[in-house]
């Protein structure tokens, strides 16, 4: 072993001296880097919600519900001994008075009363500049609490009044922070705290209005576990729709979406850096080990045994792969930062240090990396026979053990399946680039079979029959240089089609006429006056919808609930009240598919396609719904299509009658508000009841948050953009010395070097467009498939993709083969040879 170790210093030193672990140890820096700095991110990240978990709900466990809270539930958590409060908040306009401007402002209300919050501190202000101070008030009678947003928006200062429904309300103090409220992006509108006592003189709640309750509970743990238990056993019962249990261990999942599909955005290109670094590190190792096999044939003459030096190079592996790693760890903690500073505002409380399982699982990514990939080859050179020293021929590389590659890519897999941190994502990641390189390499192989049947050497132009011969006399190698090039080139124009084309056309999905303020709560008795005011400031078209709050109880006169189902979406349609509405007419944005939308129809309803098709229902099928206490029966006679990101009204479920008769209603309204100044206020000072949703200002703020998470996958997508160009090289380099030879060989026997120049210019381009073309057709294809299923909107690939990911393959072969083999053709002839010879 000694004589191992000795051996691997010496050999490590001299190919560390002669650069020919360079790309080994800038791919493994690359792959550790990208799945440290995610693995980084995502373990603070983890950490923070986790330590925050009970300030974000508010208590130990909560109670949320459409309905006030059912009185069985605050009578279980008394008789545990727990402690418990109610709070139910709803989007509403709050408004100066006229003497101040009479500026409106959407806001999010929420009521409370003693005792609130029960973990964490709620901290105010007395003015909206101060330094916030804990407090275990809460607003008293006659008094809000704000944001300071708020104050800022509408002009006015502590002390002001603030109009909300039919009462005004005196701004007490100033909300610096609120512990339950959730993670920055969960609202966008700023908050308005009051007492519950002053709610019934706003006028606010109406028997059709969206009232979101919670109740929430605090105290021992035991006690609190029991009263988790005794919840989720009498939810599950059925006889509770509405209801749902949130705690410490299941949080809220919706505090996180947004930060999930960044993490999730964010470890597919992390992914797709590891799974090109892995093409990197087997084609750089195949080179490596390639031209050490004359080195090896004279040890093994001078003595050593296959032993010592498969140990020798395994060590030399082991210390690269370990100090590579340790790099591409420290890169990766440095790069988390950026993703923390990238992702300001939807990460808002300090996070906690990271764990260290980032950097236990970058060291094993880095080391399985390499011997997964790049160890299979270079162990070959342990038996190389000590005859390659006067016979050149014999002593080749061969493929690598099916059952040692089998072993090393199962473990990389498996780290990957584990870096994804989600199954399918995993899936399609390790399954889609698998894929692919297969696709790759049956396309290249056809293309070399075409392409040696299709030059007349009697008529081609000599350089490219020459530069066909060397493509053709090697066909494995080949295949394996144009299946690397397309597979990093499908990532670099993934990345351009992703950042141009499909986040282009998501943002230009919304049509400029769309409508940008929505109105509901608007009572019957107000309808046509509203509709006037809104015909008499010039708006002449807009959608008008009667809206009522329904239950799905039965299909089919068999009873529903949400463990009829498995698919999460269902669960929580099922659970839920739909808004329900009625129009003789169907809607002009919503397209029938199925069916017929029958005017005046009694007991028919027309169901949205993605609704019918989560629930399984089908044209015929009947379905019963509880609307206030009254159970209705309809059947299905038609399903429509429904662009949700039109920003119409739209509906899941609509019956196709004028009216219907004895159930609570409201109306709803869509429209694209006129440019005239002091539109908005006028409408609420008008309906101070009705809630008007300027969407403009929360679009722009959705998009902003969009903005954020792109700018953190584009520099994540630097890591992949560097691996996809670390295969370029090794994939245009790893011929590099046979090249060499049979340039010499022709020089030799009368070749000019700008014949030889032509010839390699000739099969550097004509390798990367194939590769690109290859490469831009399969990108295409995924952003299709990306635009249909993921995105939901229609997308055509531009017909000069793959003219252009061609181009582009072209001139990057070029330039990585100018730089990789510059010193091919510079070479001496008779050095060359003499090379070969030895």
């Amino acid at each position: 072993m000694n004589a191992s170790l000795r051996l691997g210093w010496r050999t490590l030193w001299r190919d560390l001296r002669a650069g020919e672990l360079r790309l080994l140890i800038v791919a493994v820096v690359l792959a550790v880097a990208a799945l440290t700095a995610v693995g980084f991110f995502a373990d603070r990240l983890q950490g923070g919600l986790q330590r925050d978990a009970r300030q974000l709900l508010g208590g130990d466990a909560v109670i949320v519900s459409d309905n006030p809270t059912p009185e069985a539930f605050i009578k279980q958590a008394e008789s545990l001994g727990l402690a418990g409060t109610g709070t139910f908040g709803f989007p509403t306009m709050a408004r100066a008075e006229e003497t101040q401007g009479g500026a409106s402002k959407l806001v999010a209300l929420k009521a409370v009363t003693p005792g609130y919050p029960l973990r964490g501190n709620l901290q105010t202000a007395t003015t909206a500049e101060g330094a916030g101070t804990v407090t275990r008030d809460v607003p008293a009678s006659g008094e809000v609490w704000v944001d300071a947003s708020l104050l800022d928006s509408l002009g006015l200062k502590v002390g002001d009044t603030l109009l909300l429904g039919d009462t005004g309300l005196r701004v007490g103090r100033v909300i610096t922070l609120e512990p339950d409220r959730g993670a920055g992006f969960m609202s966008f509108s700023p908050r308005v705290m009051l007492n519950q006592s002053d709610v019934a003189r706003t006028g606010l709640v109406q028997p059709a209005s969206r009232v979101g309750y919670r109740y929430a509970v605090a105290g021992d743990d035991a006690a609190v576990k029991r009263f988790s238990d005794w919840a989720e056993a009498t939810i599950k019962k059925g006889e509770l729709r509405g209801v749902r249990l949130d705690s410490f261990e299941g949080g809220r999942p919706e505090m996180r979406q947004t930060l999930d599909r960044a993490e999730k955005f964010l470890s597919l290109v992390a992914l797709l850096a590891a799974l090109l670094s892995a093409v990197a590190v087997a084609l750089a190792a195949r080179g490596f080990a390639a031209s050490h096999l004359d080195d090896c044939a004279m040890l093994r003459v001078l003595g050593q045994s296959q032993r010592t030096i498969a140990a020798a190079y395994a060590f030399e592996f082991a210390v690269i792969g370990t100090v590579a790693s340790a790099i591409g760890v420290a890169i990766g903690f440095a790069v988390h930062y950026v993703f923390v500073l990238l992702l300001a505002g939807l990460v808002e409380t300090a996070l906690p240090a990271a764990t260290l399982w980032p950097v236990a699982f970058g060291l094993g990514m880095g080391l399985t990396l390499l011997f997964a990939f790049g160890l299979p080859p270079v162990l070959q050179l342990a038996r190389v026979p000590p005859l390659r020293v006067i016979r050149r021929d014999v002593g080749g590389l061969k493929p690598a053990s099916l059952a040692v590659l089998g072993i090393g890519v199962a473990g990389f897999a498996a780290l990957l399946m584990a870096a994804s941190s989600d199954i399918k994502l995993g899936l399609i990641a390790v399954g889609g680039f698998a894929g692919a390189v297969a696709v790759f390499a049956l396309l290249s192989w056809l293309a070399v079979k075409v392409l040696r049947r299709s030059v007349n050497e009697t008529t081609a132009p000599r350089w490219l029959v020459l530069a066909t011969r060397q493509i053709s006399a090697r066909p494995a190698y080949a295949v394996v240089q144009v299946s690397a090039l397309a597979v990093g080139l499908l990532a670099l124009v993934l990345l351009v089609l992703l950042r141009t084309d499909l986040v282009a056309s998501w943002r230009k999905a919304t049509p400029p006429d769309a409508p940008n303020r929505f109105v509901i709560n608007v009572m019957p008795e107000q309808s046509d006056a509203f509709q006037k005011t809104l015909r008499d400031a010039g708006v002449g078209k807009f959608d008008w919808y009667p809206m009522i709050r329904g239950r799905l109880v039965a299909i089919n006169d068999k009873p529903v609930t949400p463990d009829d189902y498995t698919e999460d979406r269902a669960k929580r349609l099922v659970d839920r009240e739909f808004n329900l509405s009625n129009s003789t007419a169907a809607p002009a944005h919503n397209a029938v598919t199925a069916g017929a939308w029958t005017p005046e129809a009694k007991n028919e309803v027309s169901v949205e396609e993605g609704l019918a098709e989560t629930l399984g229902l089908k044209l015929g099928d009947t379905l019963r719904f509880d609307i206030g206490g009254m159970q209705n029966d309809a059947r299905v006679t038609s399903l429509r299509k429904v662009d949700w990101g039109s920003l119409h009204a739209n509906f899941f479920v609509m019956y196709t009658v004028a009216s219907l008769a004895d159930v609570p209603v409201t109306y709803m309204g869509a429209f694209r508000a006129p440019e005239t100044r002091g539109f908005d206020n006028a409408l609420v000072r008008s309906f101070p009841n009705v809630t008007n949703v300027d969407m403009s200002a929360t679009i722009n703020q959705v998009q902003r948050v969009l903005d954020q998470v792109i700018r953190a996958v584009e520099f994540l997508f630097g890591f992949t953009l560097a691996a996809g160009l670390v295969v370029l090289f090794a994939a245009v380099t790893a011929t590099r010395e046979e090249r060499a030879r049979e340039f010499a060989v022709m020089r030799a026997v009368g070749a000019r070097a700008s014949l030889l120049r032509q010839v390699q210019r000739a099969e550097l381009i004509g390798v990367g467009l194939l590769a690109g073309f290859l490469a831009s057709i399969v990108a295409s294809v995924i952003g299709w498939g990306l635009a249909r299923y993921v995105f939901e909107f229609t997308w055509t690939a531009s017909p000069l993709v793959p003219v252009a990911g061609a181009l582009a393959g072209a001139v990057l072969a070029l330039a990585a083969g100018w730089w990789g083999l510059r010193d091919v053709l510079r070479r001496p002839v008779v050095d060359t040879l003499r090379r070969a010879a030895e």
